[in-house]
């Protein structure tokens, strides 16, 4: 509603309070879905909105992706688009579980009993704790805990969306973890299943021994640790000599299984020759493989059961002379320790030398015991000086991944099908990327893949993978019996639900069954937020208005996880694209141009910032950086920021000021200098209107804040006279004009700065200026070079009177403007405001090549 009450000092200050009650009050961004259901799904633009992490808090990198996207969204609204804006929540996974061990000081051990009574030790303070010193406490318990702790989390988090002034509509929010949601993610599995595209497997396995469980390719990033060479000689079988060989995991010399090096490298020679390894006197043989490096060490590489990613190749490819497969001689336990027994093969000294000295110890503790041994018996020729190199991690982890022998899910995902990788890249040209260039990493990616994607989870807060297996005689799972629920039993838990044709009494009896202990990673469901927010086979009619999204707007780190992962299941499920369009956000990077993160302790949250500076100064500031770019945050000196409150600050009294000069009615544009302005206006609103379309809000903002300024610096101050004049014949054209630019201008600001253009709209206006329609040229006849040449002049006045050392308001008797004949003919036609605005009695005019103000004589004051 207008109001015609201005503050008497309008400020920015609480202004998002106000303004976010009354949009709640009013429903301003509610999907209005009988709207939809009229124009269809053309009329309809629905955003996949990412679900952040409800574990922890938000940072300055979300308060700037989200507002790419919020900006972009209101721009739709004003378009006459049907908005359909969700919001997500994602709370499983491990990221849930490390922060509520660390915040109550608990961990689960689900072999304990559930504890209706049980508080938990701590509430918020427990980080410091070691593991071993946290309370153990059945699943049911720390399941509770998780559910409690990331709902406040969501609470906190929709604050804050709510102070940055998403246009949410927040009765469309889910959760990962909800009922709904734990349907959605078992029926996409099990058609995944149904359709051969899941599958299990026992294999090698990248596993995190803090987690204790297993970590997908896309979960993986490289990190620098200290390693050494140790040289270790192997002796021939058959006593003719040895061949030496460089690693940086000696530990794992009792699961050795193989020697390899290049078939054509300076070792081919060795190649089927058989050779025992040091100490443990093993009998393995040396193969050849492409992949042995001949310049890297001695050209001789050790295969072990499993050191690195490249030993499952190894593992796999390699066959001994006699045709068999090379063993799986696992040494190291789940739990990161070395086995008890040890592997087989081992000569008698060695195994017995293993389970007396490494067994129970963990890899750094196994290691020095080894290395000491092996030196004692001269088995280490040398040991090189430390050096660093790349190491995989757990991208959430705090010490190095092994790689173990476990069974998991998978599903498939073009690793090994290449007809399904090419579809997956056509799917990606199929939409539009901005920017473009983001679509590389998304192919880069998928050509990269190594394996199929690993989905399940050795955890407990997260959505249960719903298979039971049939149990034998023995009572040991039958992996070829694999139950599955009944569709419309769907949520389950199989470590609590009965299967089909079972009993309760029959769980974990021989002939009977067992539940799937395992959970989806977090990733396997996040893979379907277009399925969770759209009402996928819950909902048809509204799947039908918003999918496929129109945008998909993430951060460019997850492509290859959050990206990659929702195309493969649209691909799989539907053989589309999930979205037309993918809108990728930058990272922020402090003032060393480093990238924020959690790990390196240089995340800022946005609470302060926003209460300090205001919400639209820190829209402006997200807002002023393109898709894709990196923008730098220095919170110590946010300049940015402080050029955006000073922005929205003059929006707030340029509004007030031009409100002050009454419209008289029936008022039309007569003047030049006003059809000059509305015209230059009119090139702006074009201009945004194709930038917002192209998804370039920082082209769109710059357009119009460079307007807004000569509209405030020049126009405004060159019609102020005529504008309160009642008696000037150009008076209403004036006053006009500025209304009509003021309306303007608001709308084209409103999608960055959120409150003050509604606070000003409501002073003048019905309704909000976010359900407005958004600006379209006016087509009045106008010249823009009048208003250019006419600031361009003002400037040289303004200039001159500086020079001069004298004051704005001194009066002027007369100046000389010299320019083109153009020039001066359009800066004649608004002489008069010229001359009111610099108090000029005379101005003479003389040819010139470029504009100048010369000759000024003041006058008297």
């Amino acid at each position: 509603m207008a109001d015609a009450s201005i503050p008497e000092k309008p400020a920015l200050e609480g202004l998002e309070t106000k303004w976010d009650a009354a949009w709640q009050q009013q429903g301003t961004y509610l999907f209005d879905r009988l709207r939809a259901a009229e124009v269809g799904r053309d009329g309809v633009f629905s955003v996949d909105t990412p679900p952040p992490t409800a574990s922890g808090s938000l940072h300055i990198g979300h308060v700037f992706s989200y507002t790419h996207t919020d900006v972009k969204v209101r721009f739709e609204r004003m378009r006459g688009k049907t908005v359909f804006y969700p919001m997500g929540w994602d709370d499983n996974g491990l990221p849930t579980e490390r922060r509520v061990q660390n915040y109550y000081g608990v961990r689960c051990d689900p072999s304990l009993p559930y504890d209706a009574d049980f508080t938990p030790p701590f509430q918020g303070d427990a980080k410091s704790l070691k593991p071993a010193d946290q309370v153990p406490i059945s699943r049911r318990n720390f399941i509770d805990l998780c559910e409690a702790l990331t709902l406040e989390d969501e609470k906190a988090f929709e604050e804050v969306f709510r102070q940055l002034g998403l246009s949410v509509d927040w009765t469309q929010t889910y959760r990962t973890i909800s009922d709904d949601t734990i349907r959605t993610s078992q029926l996409a599995f099990l058609r995944n299943l149904e359709r051969g595209e899941a599958y299990q497997s026992l294999a090698p396995t990248l596993w995190d021994i803090d987690f204790r469980s297993a970590i997908a390719q896309a979960e993986l990033e490289d990190r620098d640790q200290p390693a050494a060479y140790h040289r270790v000689a192997f002796p021939f079988a058959d006593g003719s000599g040895s061949i030496e060989i460089e690693t940086t995991r000696p530990e794992l010399l009792p699961s050795c299984i193989a020697l390899v090096t290049h078939p054509e490298g300076p070792h081919k020679d060795a190649i089927g020759k058989k050779v025992l390894t040091p100490f443990f006197e093993a009998p393995i043989e040396v193969h050849g493989h492409h992949l042995a490096q001949p310049d890297k060490g001695t050209g001789v590489a050790m295969v072990c059961t499993f050191g690195d990613v490249t030993d499952i190749v190894w593992w796999r490819e390699l066959r001994r002379t006699d045709g068999s497969d090379l063993p799986n001689l696992t040494s190291l336990g789940l739990d990161g320790r070395f086995l008890p027994d040890a592997p087989a093969g081992l000569g008698a000294a060695g195994a017995e030398w293993y389970e007396a000295e490494m067994a129970g110890k963990t890899v750094f503790s196994g290691r020095k015991a080894l290395v000491e041994k092996l030196q004692e018996t001269g088995d280490i020729l040398s040991v090189s000086k430390p050096f660093t190199h790349a190491v995989k991690f757990y991208e959430k982890g705090d010490r190095p991944l092994e790689i173990v022998s476990t069974r998991q899910w998978y599903v498939r995902n073009g690793a090994r099908d290449e007809s399904l990788r090419e579809r997956l890249v056509a799917l990606g040209k199929e939409m539009t990327w901005h920017p473009d260039f983001m679509r590389v990493r998304y192919e880069n990616w998928v050509g990269g893949l190594t394996g199929d994607w690993l989905v399940s989870r050795q955890r407990f807060f997260g959505v249960p993978i719903p298979v039971w297996y049939g149990l034998d005689e023995n009572g040991d799972r039958d992996f070829d019996v694999v139950i599955t629920p009944d569709l419309a039993a769907l949520p389950v838990d199989p470590t609590i639900d009965v299967p089909p044709g079972y009993s309760a009494d029959q769980r974990g009896v021989a002939g009977g069954f067992e539940g799937e202990k395992d959970i989806f990673d977090t990733w396997a469901t996040s893979s379907l937020t277009p399925q969770l927010a759209g009402g996928w086979e819950r909902d048809p009619e509204l799947w039908g208005l918003v999918a496929p999204f129109d945008v998909r707007p993430q951060g460019q780190d997850i492509i290859r996880t959050w990206l990659f992962s929702t195309m493969l299941r649209s691909a799989l499920e539907d053989d589309r694209a999930p979205w037309s369009h993918a809108a990728i956000s930058g990272f922020i990077v402090d003032p060393d141009r480093k990238k924020m993160s959690k790990s390196k302790g240089n995340v800022v949250t946005p609470a302060d910032i926003l209460a300090q500076h205001g919400t639209d100064a820190v829209r402006y500031w997200s807002a002023s950086s393109r898709l894709g770019a990196d923008a730098a945050f220095d919170p110590q000196n946010p300049t940015q920021v402080k050029i955006g409150r000073r922005l929205a600050i003059k929006v707030l009294n340029a509004s007030k000021f031009v409100l002050s000069f009454p419209v008289p009615e029936g008022a039309q544009i007569t003047h030049a200098l006003d059809a000059s302005m509305l015209a230059t206006l009119d090139g702006v609103v074009r201009e945004a209107t194709k930038a917002f379309e192209a998804y370039d809000h920082a082209r769109a903002l710059e357009l119009t804040e460079s307007f807004f300024w000569t509209f405030c610096d020049d126009y405004l101050e060159l019609v102020k006279e005529r504008a309160y004049d009642q008696t000037d014949v150009g008076q209403a054209s004036a006053a006009l004009a500025l209304r009509t630019a003021l309306s303007t201008l608001l709308r084209l600001f409103a999608p960055v700065l959120a409150f003050a253009a509604e606070e000003s709209w409501s002073w003048f206006e019905e309704g909000s200026v976010h359900t407005a329609p958004w600006p379209e040229p006016l087509g009045i006849e106008g010249d823009p070079s009048v208003l250019k040449a006419v600031s361009e002049a003002l400037v040289g006045v303004r200039r001159a009177k500086t020079e001069a050392k004298a004051s704005q308001k001194t009066p002027v008797d007369t100046l000389t403007i010299a320019a083109p004949g153009a020039t001066i003919a359009a800066v004649q036609l608004a002489e008069g405001d010229l001359k009111a605005v610099g108090r000029i009695a005379e101005i003479v005019y003389a040819d010139a090549d470029a504009l100048s103000v010369t000759g000024i004589e003041l006058g008297e004051i």
